[in-house]
This record gives C-alpha cells, sequence and structure tokens, in this order.
C-alpha cells in the first residue's frame, strides 16, 4: 500500500495540531518548559501502552538496540525537546496559526539534511511542491495589515529555528528507525517512539528537579490536562514514526504542512482567530504544493 505513509501522516498532523493546542493553554499555568516536558512524561506510558499492543500483535521481540540507532535517537531527541520549547516560545508572542506557519518551514530543511545525512533524494518535482507548500506557509504568516500582531525577527527566528530543529529530529528518527534489525516497520517505529520518550523523560525530569521543583509539582498537579496532551503526543508522534519508516523526511513532513489546516481550524473555533483572505491563498499554494506531491 504505497499511499499508507501518506495516511500515517495526515493523521499525526491532526495530532499534533490538537496536542499543540493544549500545550499553548499548559503554558500559562505551567511555563514552556513545564509543557515542553508534559508531552514527554505523560506521553511515555501511552507508548510504552502502544508497544506492549505491537509486540503482542505481531508475535516479534523488541529489536536489539545499536549504537548508530542510539546516536540518531539521541540526536532527534535533543532536537525536538528544543523545538518544542522554541515552538511555546513563540506561542507566547504570536497567534497560534502564524506560529504553526513560522515553524512549517521546516520541510526545506528536512530536504537538505536528509539529503546530507541518510542520502534521501530530492527530485526536481519534490523541489517544487517543497517550495510551492512553503512558500504558502510564509504568506499564511505574514501579519494582517489590521492586525495588532506586527512582524518582529525575534518571533520568526524562534518559529525557523524551531523548524530546523524539527527538521533535525525527523531526519534523526528516520534514522534511527532504519537502523533496527526487525523484518516490521511498525516494530521499529515504535520502539523508536519508546526509546525517545525514555531519554526525554529522563533528561528534562532530571532537570526540573535539579531546577526548579515547583514546575515538577505543578505538572503533577496538573495532570487531567496533561493526561490528553500526552496521550495526543504520544500518538502524533506514533503515526509520525510510521510515515517515516516508509517514506523520506521531505515527503512526510512536506505533506504535513496540511497541519495549518487543522490549526486554522483550531484557531477560528478554540481560540476565536478568524481567517483573513491572503491566508486563504496561502492555504490554497499549500494545498497545491501538497497535491503535487501525493501525484509524484
Amino acid at each position: 500500500m504505497p499511499w499508507l505513509w501518506a495516511v500515517f501522516t495526515v493523521v499525526a498532523s491532526g495530532g499534533q495540531a490538537v496536542r499543540n493546542a493544549m500545550q499553548k493553554e499548559l503554558t500559562a499555568t505551567l511555563g514552556t518548559v513545564g509543557a515542553t516536558h508534559v508531552r514527554f512524561l505523560f506521553g511515555l506510558p501511552f507508548a510504552l501502552l502502544f508497544l506492549a499492543i505491537v509486540l503482542a500483535a505481531t508475535g516479534l521481540p523488541i529489536p536489539e538496540l545499536n549504537a548508530v540507532m542510539i546516536a540518531w535517537t539521541v540526536t532527534a531527541t535533543i532536537a525536538q525537546f528544543a523545538a518544542t520549547a522554541l515552538l511555546l516560545a513563540v506561542m507566547q508572542e504570536r497567534s497560534f496559526v502564524v506560529t504553526t506557519a513560522y515553524v512549517k518551514t521546516e520541510p526545506v530543511q528536512v530536504a537538505v539534511f536528509g539529503l546530507a545525512f541518510l542520502g534521501d533524494q530530492v527530485t526536481p518535482g519534490l523541489a517544487l511542491a517543497i517550495l510551492i507548500a512553503t512558500a504558502g506557509v510564509l504568506i499564511v504568516s505574514w501579519p494582517r495589515s489590521t492586525s495588532s500582531e506586527v512582524f518582529s525577527w525575534k518571533p520568526a527566528a524562534l518559529g525557523i529555528g524551531s523548524g530546523a530543529l524539527f527538521a533535525i529530529a525527523a531526519i534523526g528518527y528516520r534514522g534511527g528507525i532504519r537502523a533496527l534489525d526487525t523484518p516490521s516497520f511498525v516494530v521499529a517505529a515504535t520502539t523508536t517512539l519508546v526509546v525517545g520518550l525514555v531519554i526525554q523523560t529522563v533528561m528534562l525530569t532530571a532537570y526540573l528537579v535539579l531546577a526548579d521543583r515547583k514546575v515538577l509539582m505543578a505538572i503533577i498537579r496538573a495532570w487531567k490536562p496533561s493526561l490528553f496532551a500526552g496521550f495526543m503526543g504520544a500518538f502524533a508522534s506514533q503515526m509520525w514514526y510510521l510515515a517515516f519508516a516508509l517514506e523520506t523526511a521531505a515527503k512526510v513532513r512536506t505533506l504535513a504542512l496540511v497541519e495549518i489546516l487543522f490549526a486554522q481550524a483550531i484557531s477560528r473555533n478554540l481560540f476565536k482567530q478568524s481567517l483573513a483572505s491572503r491566508e486563504a491563498a496561502g492555504i490554497g499554494l499549500i494545498v497545491v504544493g501538497v497535491v503535487l506531491l501525493l501525484n509524484l
């Protein structure tokens, strides 16, 4: 089923948009680091559950971890939680949909990193799809003339930096998945998810124990909304990893630009942020790029 990666990607994009919205709400009470940690601490139990289900369904053992897989995954996990922290920092300064747009400059960077480190080829058609979709993202991200928001290099730099770190994470996770010796791409993807979340949970918990125990206690007290955010984070990551196991990171992360559509729906219904005509044109370009991508 050559289209299966696309299904995983679209589902992951929807789940990630919901998770980001939950984390935006949690930032007000937990701060940037606390809201970042929620997706790891509360996502790990669900990832372990996913792995148990996958192993039971396939009858396969947990694949042996090797140095290459660990190296890729450690790099990816560090990049991912740094990217998430930057993402939430930008959300405090800009609207939800504009923040998502900044971060979605990621596909261009993924294509470059994927070619450089994994040898993932970038065809002319794929490059055109990436550029069209990314142009749409940049149009969406530009402040409205009637908005109180004015363009600032700080949130733009933080958002694009977050996209670069997410690109490194995507390449790292794909590299980690490919380094595992198992006949099942589902087992490889889910094992990598668990390893990544273990590393992230241990690192950030240790940091909070040493630097800010009040935030750690606040996270525990906010366990009800955090539990849902953790589940959505683990679920979205599971779908991403399944897509990475089947297709190049450049294709996956370009199709992932459909998240901007989910982000707009959330902004409209949850944060009461409407859609301007220029933003609609930008979203149209994203759709054109995605349609071109799917027809390659």
